[in-house]
């Protein structure tokens, strides 16, 4: 980072922290007592404050609302064994926050702001990250469109926030997940790899589909063909099949996710082959049906890595091995956890401590 910037802190007549339970917190829904925020105009990033948590006053013609210029992405933040606070990989999820602003025609964000953006916001919320085992301070980097303008063009204004929220698990249970071959996420040309606000309003009508049929998430497949995987509703999706670990590729119309890429060094260190490819359907239900295929998990930020327990596919539901019997992904999830706590020596680089 370059030199400090002057960001104003506003701090809250009184903390929620005394009426929250934080033996029972749902993912997204109780926030810190602070927020971050960074205003764009004129070309360039000012007035840059740390004030209380709460709504933010703004017009109703605001392009964001109406043209869906809206972008935002998802990090942790640790309270490590020795009591340190530290954030993971967001160097990663920077450059792929400035990589879905180019996407959508937004401005990119400085590297200092966002930083140390993150830094002040923590500070003087420290208490709000869990020190429960599992538990950690989600951090939400959001950027939208003001211009309080109906036409059809970029913005000329913006609003960059960072809100947090301390988080348990994500999912709880091996996840029941739909193959679906109807609606599609994503399209080849689309911005299927940006972190965009309209890529998940697109996937809501489909995924209340798939709860009325008892399933817990879908699994997205290609727009052409319906025929290889592509991802999760919330995370990227890897399995292993013949001792091998496969995740789809990444591609214009999947993420690029930061878990994902962890998951795939943390592979390749530990000597587990890894292919990053397309992946077909008939590939993975062939897998389930004669056993070569031994785990499937989702990777996520909130979702971590989750197992998959059971497959629906067109009227059909398959199960696969028991969780307790997965090796390959346990044995990953605990070294990630263990880089992430604190617990084992960050070899990667990928901690950054922050208090």
């Amino acid at each position: 980072m370059n030199e400090t910037l002057d960001i104003t802190i506003s701090k809250a007549d009184q903390s929620r922290l005394t009426v929250t339970d934080f033996s029972t917190l749902p993912f997204g829904k109780v926030f810190s007592d602070h927020m971050f925020i960074a205003e764009y105009d004129n070309g360039e990033w000012s007035n840059l404050q740390v004030l209380p948590y709460g709504p933010i006053p703004m017009s109703p013609a605001i392009s964001a609302l109406h043209y869906g210029q809206a972008i935002f992405e998802g990090l942790k933040a640790y309270r490590q064994e020795n009591g340190n606070i530290s954030v993971f990989r967001a160097d990663k999820n920077f450059e792929r926050f400035n990589k879905s602003a180019t996407r959508m025609s937004m401005p990119s964000i400085p590297k200092d702001i966002f930083m140390q953006g993150i830094a002040a916001l923590i500070e003087i919320d420290e208490k709000w990250v869990p020190a429960q085992d599992g538990y950690s301070l989600y951090i939400r980097p959001v950027m939208f469109a003001t211009d309080p303008y109906l036409g059809v063009k970029p913005s000329d204004k913006y609003t960059f926030a960072l809100l947090t929220t301390p988080t348990g698990q994500y999912y709880s249970k091996a996840l029941k997940v739909k193959i679906e071959t109807e609606y599609t996420r994503a399209d080849d040309g689309g911005v299927g790899y940006a972190k965009t606000a309209g890529n998940y309003a697109r996937s809501l009508y489909p995924f209340q589909e798939a709860l009325k049929q008892g399933f817990d998430q879908l699994i997205w497949t290609d727009a052409a063909t319906h025929e290889f995987i592509e991802e999760a509703g919330t995370a990227n999706l890897i399995f292993v099949i013949n001792g091998k670990l496969v995740t789809p590729s990444v591609r214009s119309t999947v993420l690029d996710g930061v878990t994902r890429d962890t998951i795939i060094t943390l592979a390749k260190n530990a000597g587990i082959e890894v292919e990053e490819r397309r992946v077909s359907v008939k590939e993975v239900i062939a897998g389930i049906e004669n056993g070569t295929l031994t785990d499937a998990f989702a990777a996520g930020t909130a979702a971590t890595v989750t197992p998959i327990g059971q497959i629906g596919y067109e009227g059909k539901t398959y199960e696969l091995p028991d969780p307790a019997s997965r090796t390959i992904s346990a044995g990953i999830a605990k070294t990630l956890n263990d880089i992430r706590y604190g617990l084992i020596p960050d070899e990667f680089g990928w901690t950054w401590t922050v208090k």
